[in-house]
């Protein structure tokens, strides 16, 4: 179960925030401004962070430079009424990976908290075994059976590789848009079609798995 870190000042949003996220089954760890955020990552493994802006002792900005200095990989999502282009800029340029604007769709939250939580997953881990194939996540390579090994272009594999790492999940296309080719990304449908064609094409042969189309949905990769 991920350890989510909750650092909201206003303490009526913070508990709703993690109510909801503790239904959607979360491990959810509450603070109150940047300083005591910075105190319970001494104190526990944190997962992820969804932190406010504009909070005393230490703002949100400041916490993330904080991490990002010793921690790179750490998802952090940033919920603040500082909507404008320049403080969007400012969290993305510091290392945030998400931003929602006060007030917040609390279902979008959730759908947002997972999608980042599933793209950590993803490059946390740098390996899958399914059957005889291995996908080496460090050099976007892909080894079959015989031992032939090839290197996918990086949408390609990051693409396979999430399929790979849920099976039987389906995956809806905006979810496989959003973390693969990110929120802001001018790409459309027609391109995650194509990368599953391609994909589909190297490997209707391969023993081990296969993709699906979920018609009106998405896509799952099934294990054989």
């Amino acid at each position: 179960m991920p350890n989510i870190l909750v650092c909201e000042d206003d303490k009526s949003l913070n508990n709703l925030i993690s109510t909801v996220l503790r239904n959607d089954g979360h491990n959810v760890i509450a603070a109150f401004d940047g300083r005591e955020a910075l105190m319970q990552f001494d104190c526990a493994h944190i997962d992820m962070l969804v932190s406010d802006i504009m909070m005393p002792e230490i703002d949100g900005y400041e916490l993330l430079e904080s991490l990002r200095s010793v921690n790179n990989n750490l998802p952090v999502l940033f919920i603040t009424a500082k909507g404008t282009f320049s403080d969007k800029s400012k969290g993305f340029n510091l290392g945030a990976d998400d931003y929602m604007v006060k007030p917040i769709d609390i279902k979008e939250l959730v759908l947002r908290v997972n999608a980042l939580l599933r793209r950590s997953k993803i490059s946390n881990e740098r390996r899958i075994v399914i059957g005889s194939t291995v996908l080496d996540s460090d050099a976007y390579t892909v080894t079959e059976a015989d031992g032939a090994s090839v290197t996918l272009p990086q949408k390609e594999f990051l693409l396979l590789f999430k399929l790979l790492s849920y099976p039987d999940r389906v995956f809806t296309r905006f979810e496989i848009m959003d973390e693969i080719w990110g929120y802001e990304s001018e790409s459309d449908e027609k391109t995650i079609n194509v990368h599953i064609s391609k994909l589909r094409s190297r490997y209707e042969n391969n023993p081990d798995f296969s993709i699906e189309t979920v018609r009106g949905i998405g896509y799952k990769a099934v294990i054989k």
